[in-house]
């Protein structure tokens, strides 16, 4: 976009305060290198467009903005002459293109000085030497600085995932471990059981009737249902007197055992009926070695698929064997991530999971979607334990005005309308010092807003704060975000 020419005074572009300092031989040049441009109400330039041009603002009103998904969102507005905008960069003379990070409009009439970026760059390299070499180990420190702090970030998130992850384990491991050694002292007993039934003259029948007793048994194990623990009582009482009255030596102790396999009373008559009476002592203590293996090799089972289950989630977590742009269903990725940082958040607070599961798939960046969802539900989990450690995380999902809509709500203190303009801002944090970084929101609203223009908001009052990230159903061009902090000096000064 261009305006209309327009002749350029020396007198006038010295009173902006960019040039204020320059000699005359200084401000000659810079009239015949630039030009002024007269700009309508309309667009001066659109972000991602190539930065060929610096502008400072001689008089009028200007206004900037960032694409957020499909909008335009007014970022500043100012009639103040001088401001300037545009290829700021370009002194830096790295060699990557530059781009408009940002678009610039006028609302009224407004005059421009404007110089092309080449001519700038070269300008501040012979006129300002020192302060180029200044400017190059600000830009690349904070850029530098930035980095390791964001790292950081990702490495304290990383290290309380691996806590995490560490602690899930150790319970289903513990289990799978216990129950093996126990496995192994059961079967023991029961090859000498049956060494011992083996070696009376037990009619062939009467062996036969009690084996396959043991495989409906163990059958009947595997279906057992569920029962309250009065149930659960009321039965064993019920199965220690009936084996009390057939005879049965430390009936009490067999009892709870037949009970968690899902025995009952019509099943201990079924067995009284299908073996004779001289073995029934031996078939009863026979089956209930097969009811506590059936339950160990339960036991064995659920840690071990709890374990598999934990490493799917770290897997799917960390994206290490998936595209680093994909389409995805964000479900997926939230489930793997509250799986993952389940220990942190423990059983006070209560994880309520309010789905919607006919949102379509969206294209997005997973394993940073998953950095999102960890700093958003770590900040969630502080909130609740800084007031008192009870509550509720509410994780929703829907369809908001064209865009995925994922909700992180928590039953903390609420963010205070003071500080709620800040939380987004580099190095702002709440959390006492050594717990965060001031990272965490920042490092978020970049991935959400600049690298899949989505965007990234809050609502909060005691009780009820709710971190809102909206995504973009369909796919728009893989995007990243600024190199560093200096990238945003394009904005009017």
């Amino acid at each position: 976009m261009s305006g209309r020419p327009m002749p350029c005074s020396t007198a006038e572009i010295s009173s902006l305060f960019l040039f204020e300092k320059l000699s005359a031989e200084q401000l000659d040049r810079l009239c015949s290198a630039g030009r002024v441009e007269l700009f309508d109400p309309g667009p001066v330039f659109a972000e991602g467009d190539p930065a060929t041009c610096f502008y400072v603002m001689i008089e009028g009103t200007v206004v900037m903005s960032r694409r957020v998904g499909s909008d335009d969102i007014e970022v500043s507005r100012t009639s103040q002459p001088g401001v300037y905008a545009g290829a700021v960069m370009a002194y830096l003379g790295d060699g990557k293109p530059q781009r408009y990070i940002n678009s610039l409009r006028v609302s009224e009439p407004t005059r421009f000085f404007v110089l092309p970026a080449e001519s700038f760059a070269n300008f501040i390299h012979e006129w300002f030497p020192m302060a180029v070499h200044l400017l190059e180990g600000l830009t690349l420190g904070a850029q530098t600085f930035q980095q390791a702090i964001g790292q950081r970030e990702r490495l304290l998130a990383l290290g309380s995932l691996s806590a995490g992850l560490t602690h899930e384990l150790n319970n289903p491991a513990a289990a799978a471990v216990r129950a093996t050694a126990s496995l192994r002292d059961r079967a023991a007993h029961m090859r000498n059981k049956l060494s011992a039934i083996a070696s009376d003259p037990y009619h062939r029948d009467a062996l036969k009737a009690l084996v396959d007793l043991q495989e409906r048994t163990a059958e009947r194990v595997s279906k057992a249902p569920p029962l309250s623990p009065l149930e659960a009582s009321d039965r064993e009482d019920e199965l220690a007197d009936w084996l009390d009255d057939h005879g049965i030596q430390n009936g009490w102790q067999i009892a709870p055992t037949f009970v968690q396999g899902g025995l009952d009373v019509d099943w201990l008559e079924q067995i009284a009926a299908a073996v004779d009476e001289e073995i029934l002592q031996s078939a009863f203590e026979c089956l209930n070695y097969t009811v506590e293996t059936e339950l160990l090799m339960s036991e064995i089972e659920d840690s071990t698929t709890r374990i598999s289950h934990l490493v799917d989630a770290a897997k799917q977590y960390s994206q290490l064997d998936r595209a680093p742009y994909q389409v995805t269903d964000v479900h997926e990725f939230l489930d793997s991530t509250l799986l993952m940082l389940s220990g942190k958040i423990g059983p006070q607070i209560e994880v309520v999971k309010e789905y919607d599961r006919s949102v379509p798939r969206v294209p997005a960046y997973p394993a940073e979607l998953n950095q999102v969802w960890t700093n958003l539900i770590d900040n969630a989990v502080f909130a609740i334990k800084s007031a008192g450690g009870e509550g509720t995380l509410t994780v929703r999902t829907a369809i908001e005005h064209d865009r995925l809509l994922v909700e992180f709500r928590d039953t903390g203190p609420g963010v205070p309308a003071e500080i709620r303009g800040r939380i987004f801002d580099p190095f702002f944090t709440t959390k006492p010092v050594g717990e965060g970084t001031g990272l965490g929101l920042d490092i978020s609203w970049r991935i959400v807003v600049n690298k899949h223009h989505g965007d990234l908001k809050v609502e909060s009052v005691p009780g009820d704060t709710r971190f809102q990230v909206l995504l973009p159903l369909t796919a728009t061009e893989p995007d990243t975000e600024p190199d560093s902090v200096a990238d945003t000096a394009q904005e009017p000064s």
